[in-house]
C-alpha cells in the first residue's frame, strides 16, 4: 500500500482559537484586488467541487470561490477528442446512474442523456498481459446464479448507498477480505462482472468486503438490472464541465493550490492560495473540502489532533485512465485475465483492459497498482505489455507505433482503511469531522466513487453548510 507521508505541525488548539499552518503576517497587506470574500470556499473542482459550487451560488444564494489546480473542471472526467475524426472519447467518468440528482443537473446545462447499451458489437478477447498470450479456451461464466446470490447479500446492508453510515458492531462479512466472502456465498462466477467494478481497491481477493459493496452495491445492481445508466447523448461527459465553468465564470481559481490557511471557529477563514496571477487572499465564512482528504494535501493545515488521527489512516490505489492508438487490434476489446492468480485476478501492478472505443485504431485503457508509481513507470507498464502481445502475435503489427494519445493520473482512488479501523468506528470518526473548525468535507473519501452517489451525498453536506451560516 502506498506510503502516505505526512506534516504534523501542530497540536490541538482551544475551541475559539485560530488554526493555520504557519504564521501568515501578510494577510493583512493583500490589495482588495487581490482578496476574494465569499461565503463559501471550495476546494477542488471535480465532480462534487463542481456541483457544490453550481447548487450554493445558483440555488442557495451564497457566493462562492473554487480553487482548482487543474486548467479545467470535471476531476475524473477524461474526454479525449480524436484529431482524425473530431470524435470525442469518454476515458474517465463512464456513466451516471437514472437519479434525479443526475437527471436535474444535466438538464439544467441543456445537456442530453442517452441510455448506456450493456453490450457491444465488439469482440472481447481475454489476454494475460504478462505473457503477452490469449487465454486458451477461457470464457467467462454465466454470472446469473452468482449475481444474485450477491444481490441477497447487498440487500442486508442498502445504508451503504448513501456512504459509510455503518452500524455499531460493523457486520463482520463487511470486514471480511472479499477473497473469503467469495468462498463463503459460493460466487466465483459472479466475480469477472464485480472486478469490472471492483478492480480499483488494489488487491481485489484481500481487500475488506465492504469497499467491494461501495464500488459494485445496490445502486450499480439495480442499474444494470433494468438497463438504466446514462451517458451524454454526445458521448462527451465533459460537456457538463465545460458548461458549468461558463456558469461560474470567474468564481473558479483555474491551475490554484492552497498555500496557507487559518481556520476560524468564529469569523472567516483566511487562505493563501497561489494562482497564475500571484497569490490570493480568500476570506471566507465556510469552507468545503472536496480533495481527497491524505495528509501531503493538508499541509496548508494545521491539523488538530481528531483530524491527524483520522487523516493518516488512508490507504489508496495508484490508478491511471487513457487512450492509446496502434495498440489492440480493431474491433476487439482486451480483458486482462491472469493465468496463473486465483480466480483469474491479474495482481498489482496491471494494466486492466484495452476497450476498443468504436473509433479505429484507438483503445481506453487503466492501470491498477498497490504501491505509487510515476508516469512513466505506468508509460513504459502500458507500452511493454502492448510490445509482449505484439511478439506473442495476439496484437498485430500495427501502420504506425503505437502512442499513448492521452492519459490522466486519478490517484488516489478507492481511498480506504483496514478492517481493524473500519472495526474500531473510523468511519464514525471520520464523519464526526463535518463542521469541526467550520470546515465541511465531501468527495469520494465520504461516499461512494461515483459521481451520481456522490452528487446525492452532497445534498446532504449543503444544508449543513447553509444551517451554519445563519
Amino acid at each position: 500500500m502506498p506510503s502516505l507521508g505526512w506534516v504534523f505541525v501542530g497540536a490541538v488548539l482551544g475551541f475559539g482559537r485560530i488554526l493555520h499552518a504557519s504564521p501568515i503576517n501578510e494577510r493583512d497587506h493583500f490589495s482588495a484586488a487581490d482578496t476574494i470574500t465569499v461565503d463559501v470556499c471550495i476546494v477542488g473542482g471535480g465532480a462534487t467541487g463542481t456541483y457544490s459550487a453550481v447548487r450554493l451560488s445558483q440555488d442557495l444564494g451564497k457566493s462562492v470561490v473554487v480553487v482548482e489546480k487543474e486548467d479545467i473542471l470535471g476531476g475524473h472526467t477524461n474526454t479525449y477528442v480524436d484529431p482524425v475524426t473530431k470524435a470525442p472519447i469518454d476515458y474517465g467518468v463512464q456513466a451516471f446512474h437514472n437519479l434525479s440528482v443526475v437527471t436535474n443537473f444535466f438538464a439544467r446545462f441543456n445537456v442530453p442523456l442517452t441510455p448506456v447499451p450493456l453490450t457491444t458489437p465488439f469482440t472481447t478477447e481475454y489476454v494475460d498481459l504478462t505473457t503477452g498470450k490469449v487465454v486458451a479456451g477461457y470464457s467467462p461464466p454465466d454470472p446469473t446464479t452468482a449475481l444474485e446470490a450477491f444481490a441477497a447479500q447487498a440487500l442486508k446492508y442498502p445504508y451503504l448507498a448513501s456512504g459509510y453510515n455503518l452500524p455499531n458492531p460493523v457486520p463482520a462479512d463487511l470486514l471480511l477480505p472479499f477473497g473469503d466472502f467469495i468462498t463463503k456465498y459460493g460466487i466465483q462466477d459472479a466475480v469477472p462482472t464485480i472486478f469490472t467494478f471492483g478492480h480499483g481497491v488494489g488487491d481485489f481477493l484481500a481487500v475488506p468486503t465492504l469497499y467491494i459493496f461501495q464500488n459494485f452495491g445496490l445502486p450499480q445492481l439495480e442499474s444494470l438490472a433494468t438497463a438504466s445508466y446514462l451517458t451524454t447523448a454526445h458521448h462527451d461527459n465533459s460537456e457538463l464541465y465545460q458548461k458549468a465553468a461558463v456558469l461560474l465564470g470567474s468564481s473558479v481559481l483555474y491551475k490554484s493550490t492552497l498555500v496557507r490557511a487559518e481556520r476560524h471557529v468564529n469569523g472567516l477563514h483566511h487562505i493563501t492560495v497561489q494562482t497564475p496571477d500571484g497569490l490570493k487572499l480568500i476570506k471566507a465564512k465556510k469552507l468545503l473540502m472536496t480533495i481527497p482528504p491524505i495528509l501531503e494535501n493538508l499541509t496548508p493545515f494545521e491539523l488538530d489532533h481528531h483530524e491527524h488521527e483520522v487523516f493518516k489512516q488512508w490507504q489508496y490505489t495508484t490508478y491511471y485512465t487513457g487512450v492509446v492508438r496502434n495498440g489492440a487490434p480493431v474491433n476487439i476489446s482486451i480483458s486482462n485475465t491472469a493465468t496463473s492468480s486465483p480466480l483469474h485476478i491479474p495482481t498489482s501492478p496491471f494494466v486492466r483492459n484495452f476497450d476498443y472505443s468504436g473509433i479505429p485504431n484507438l483503445h481506453v485503457f487503466s492501470t491498477v497498482s498497490d504501491c505509487p508509481q510515476t508516469l512513466g513507470q505506468v508509460e513504459a507498464l502500458i507500452m511493454g505489455e502492448i510490445s509482449l502481445c505484439q511478439t506473442e502475435g495476439t496484437f498485430p503489427a500495427a501502420a504506425g507505433a503505437a502512442t499513448i494519445e492521452a492519459i490522466n493520473n486519478h490517484t488516489p482512488i478507492q481511498m480506504r482503511v483496514p478492517a481493524e479501523s473500519i472495526s474500531e468506528g473510523f468511519y464514525a470518526d471520520l464523519y464526526a469531522l463535518q463542521g469541526r473548525h467550520g470546515t465541511y468535507w465531501t468527495g469520494a473519501a465520504w461516499a461512494q466513487d461515483d459521481s451520481s452517489l456522490l452528487w446525492q451525498f452532497t445534498e446532504g453536506i449543503l444544508p449543513l453548510i447553509i444551517k451554519a451560516m445563519e
